[in-house]
């Protein structure tokens, strides 16, 4: 998989993490095979620390010899950000791919004040990779970016 597109939105935008949602769009796309992606949401701070992943959706029913964790790699930002030292499944982070359509997630209530680069990123067998990054501050607005391809809208708000 190739990296299709990297969007950041310019300036930081404000949100107050216990009332604040992420809204992730996945796309129908027009494809011969398609193929829920697999999707890693996670928070990183600006002035740098560990990453915070807030949801991980992948083929968590598939077992056998080639587990659902096995392709998690192929979300490469995240897995290099600390995805690969996750325990999976995670309570309250990780759950199965979704289809196409609008997906919301609570950003977690505990989320102390300060600045974040929110990360999005899918990725598809026999399709692309996106990564979409939002600036965010923690508290205050609403903020919007979008994807390209693997990824429509990516919606902040409270």
């Amino acid at each position: 998989m190739r990296l299709t597109s990297m969007i950041l939105l310019g300036g930081a935008v404000a949100v107050p993490a216990s009332a604040a949602t992420v809204t992730v769009t996945i796309p129908q796309l027009k494809v011969a095979e398609y193929h829920k992606p697999y999707v890693a949401v996670w928070l990183e701070p600006t002035a740098g620390g560990p990453a915070r992943t807030i949801a991980v959706w992948y083929d968590v029913k598939k077992k056998g010899n080639e587990p659902g964790t096995k392709w998690l790699a192929d979300l490469r930002s995240w897995w290099r950000k600390g995805g690969r030292s996750m325990a999976l499944p995670a309570d309250g982070v990780s759950g199965p791919t979704r289809g196409p359509g609008a997906q919301t997630i609570p950003l977690p209530a505990d989320l102390k004040p300060g600045s974040y680069v929110l990360n999005v990123e899918a990725a598809r067998e026999t399709g692309g990779r996106e990564l979409v990054t939002v600036p965010i501050t923690v508290p205050a607005a609403n903020a919007k970016s979008s994807g390209k391809a693997e990824l429509g809208t990516i919606t902040l708000s409270r």
